[in-house]
C-alpha cells in the first residue's frame, strides 16, 4: 500500500480531501514531504523529476519574491502584481506538466507576511475564480506567516483567511514564533532567542480558533528554527518541544490521536537527519528546503562552467581548433540543465532523508 491508495487524484496537483488524506497517511506512516521552492520551469521539472523516480509526493511551492522572478524581474511589483501573476502563471505551468511524472503534488505558496496580504488576496481571487470553473481552487494551500505580529492577531487574521479558503477546502498552513536567520529578503537575524519556541497554550489557542472553521490547517510551531546556512550544532533545535506540544493538546482536546496537530518544519538548513527524524516522529509532515536547493542547482552550471571555460570564451574557436563552432556547448539546454541534475540529486538525499522515498 501506497499513498495513492488513499487519493482520489493519484497524480498532478491534489487538492481539499486528497491533501488532507496525504498529510494524514504521512504522519501516520512517520515521513515528511519535502517542499522545494520553485522559482522557474527548470526548477520545478528538478524536483519532480527526484519525486518519479524516487516513487515520492513532492511539494512545490512559492515565494513572494520567487513568485516575482517567475514573471520576470523586469516587471515592477510594488503592489505585489508581479508576484500574483508569477505565481498564477506557475500554478498553471505546474499543474500542467505535474501529472507527466507520476506522482501527487501538493501545490503551495511561501510565507506571506502582513505586508505581502496583497499577494495572498490576489492569489486567493484567482483561486476562487478557478474554482467557479473547475470546482477545486487554483492552488493546494497557501502560507500566511504573520509570526511578527502579536499572537492575538496572528490568530484571528489567520482565522479569517481560513474561513475564506474553507469552502475550496484549501489548505493554510500558518507560523507562531519566529523562524531566526534570513531568507528572501525576511531577514530575523536579531530576533530574541525566545521568540525562536513556541509555547503550548499558543499551539491551542491556534486548534481551538481553527479547527471549528476547518480542518484544513497545520502549524509552523518555532522549536529553535533558522533560515540560512550553519553547520550542524550551530543551531539549537529542540523538536522534542514538538511532541510536548501533541501531548499537550491531546490532553486539553481529549483527543484519542496521539497526534491531534499537523506540524511544518521550517528552517532545515544544516539540521542533522536525527533531528529530522525526530521532528518527524512529532508529527512534522512538511519540510521546507531552499537554501540547500539554490546551492546544489547553482553547482552544477558553476562546473560547468568552470570546466567547459575553453569552449564558452568565443562563438567560435576552442581547444580543439580554431575554427571549431561553440554552440553545442554554450547552448543553455545544455548548462542549464546540468543545475538540474544537480538539484535532482539534492531533492532526491532529502526524499529519503526524510523516509518520503517509496510512498507512491
Amino acid at each position: 500500500m501506497g499513498c495513492q491508495d488513499v487519493l482520489s487524484r493519484k497524480t498532478g496537483v491534489i487538492v481539499g480531501d486528497d491533501v488532507l488524506a496525504l498529510f494524514t497517511y504521512a504522519r501516520e506512516h512517520k515521513f515528511a514531504i519535502p517542499a522545494i521552492n520553485v522559482t522557474s520551469s527548470s526548477t520545478v521539472v528538478a524536483s519532480l523529476e527526484a519525486a518519479r523516480d524516487k516513487k515520492s509526493p513532492i511539494i512545490l511551492q512559492m515565494s513572494q519574491g520567487g513568485a516575482a522572478y517567475f514573471a520576470g524581474k523586469g516587471v515592477p511589483n510594488s503592489d505585489q502584481s508581479a508576484s500574483v501573476a508569477g505565481s498564477v502563471a506557475g500554478a498553471h505551468y505546474i499543474r500542467s506538466i505535474a501529472p507527466t511524472y507520476g506522482v501527487p503534488v501538493i501545490l503551495h505558496t511561501d510565507h506571506c507576511a502582513k505586508k505581502l496580504l496583497p499577494w495572498l488576496d490576489g492569489m486567493m481571487d484567482a483561486d476562487e475564480a478557478y474554482f467557479k470553473i473547475h470546482g477545486e481552487p487554483l492552488f493546494s494551500s497557501h502560507m500566511i506567516d504573520l509570526s511578527e505580529e502579536s499572537v492575538e492577531w496572528n490568530i484571528e487574521t489567520t482565522a479569517k483567511y481560513l474561513a475564506r479558503g474553507a469552502p475550496m477546502k484549501q489548505w493554510l498552513e500558518m507560523e507562531i514564533g519566529i523562524t531566526g536567520g534570513e531568507e528572501d529578503g525576511v531577514n530575523n537575524e536579531g530576533v530574541d532567542n525566545a521568540s525562536l519556541y513556541t509555547q503550548p497554550e499558543d499551539i491551542l489557542a491556534i486548534y481551538n480558533k481553527l479547527a471549528p472553521i476547518s480542518p484544513y490547517f497545520s502549524i509552523a510551531a518555532g522549536f529553535g528554527n533558522v533560515h540560512g546556512v550553519y553547520k550542524p550544532g550551530n543551531v539549537q533545535l529542540h523538536p522534542e518541544l514538538l511532541g510536548k506540544h501533541q501531548a499537550y493538546c491531546k490532553k486539553e482536546l481529549k483527543s484519542k490521536d496521539d497526534k491531534p496537530l499537523f506540524f511544518v518544519f521550517h528552517g532545515g538548513s544544516g539540521s542533522t537527519k536525527a533531528e529530522y527524524f525526530e521532528a518527524i516522529s512529532h508529527g512534522v509532515v512538511k519540510v521546507n528546503m531552499d537554501t540547500d536547493m539554490q546551492f546544489a542547482y547553482c553547482s552544477g552550471i558553476r562546473d560547468y562552467m568552470v570546466g567547459k571555460k575553453d569552449y564558452l570564451t568565443t562563438a567560435i574557436g576552442n581547444p580543439d581548433g580554431e575554427d571549431k563552432p561553440n554552440k553545442k556547448y554554450f547552448d543553455p539546454r545544455v548548462w542549464v540543465r546540468e543545475g538540474e541534475k544537480t538539484m535532482t540529486t539534492r531533492v532526491k538525499e532529502a526524499l529519503d532523508d526524510f523516509n518520503c522515498s517509496g510512498h507512491v
